[in-house]
């Protein structure tokens, strides 16, 4: 029977990478990130409640969400960021919801791409969660060169959010990303080959 397993990490853990891997390997993704921008895509009822919460400003030049006007709207009055959290939230739920069960009913196994699974209490909506895992000062590290911000930027992103080593105890398996990307395509490989999902010496998905 097909799972349904929750992909989550720390920002700048390199999950992303992971994602791509494990599609490779034939699972399928159902990605938050992706769902987040199509609820609140040019047209749809997600955009148009935004522009009631958030004004005209909201909405740029081509009719697209001015995510730069939102964004500082949210990081300043948190009250706003609980707002757009309970506009966006629902659809991004029914997006995923739609693309799980049909991945699932062509029998696939579906990986939910959740950044932050463990913030938003999301865990018990999947079968298991496999945490891609690295170091916090990595992480800072990473944020720094990837964004192109200063030391302290990259620490306030990073403690936002529930710290990586209180979720690699939360999750079911850990996939370390703490060297080189040859060395977690391995480490991924190890765990697909522990859980069953390829035979040695294959990279065919049972």
């Amino acid at each position: 029977m097909p799972k349904v397993i929750g992909l989550t990490g720390g920002i700048a853990s390199g999950k992303s990478t992971v994602s791509e891997l494990l599609s490779a390997h034939g699972f399928k993704i159902v990605d938050a990130d992706i769902a987040s921008r199509q609820a609140v895509e040019k047209g749809t009822k997600g955009l148009e409640r935004v522009k009631e919460a958030f004004g005209e400003q909201a909405i740029d030049a081509n009719g697209e969400m001015n995510r730069a006007y939102v964004g500082e709207v949210v990081f300043n009055q948190p009250e706003k960021r609980l707002e757009l959290n309970e506009i966006v939230h629902p659809i991004v739920r029914e997006i995923m919801e739609k693309e799980k069960t049909q991945y699932l009913n062509e029998g696939y196994n579906v990986i939910m791409d959740i950044p932050l699974l463990f913030e938003n209490d999301l865990q018990d909506t999947v079968d298991e969660v496999w945490l891609v895992y690295t170091s916090e000062s990595i992480q800072i590290d990473r944020l720094m060169e990837r964004n192109n911000i200063s030391m302290e930027e990259a620490k306030a992103r990073v403690y936002s959010q529930i710290s990586i080593d209180k979720k690699r105890r939360m999750a079911d398996h850990e996939i370390d990303n703490r060297d080189t990307k040859l060395e977690l395509k391995q480490n991924l490989e190890n765990l697909l080959l522990e859980e069953g999902y390829i035979e040695p010496h294959s990279e065919d998905v049972l």
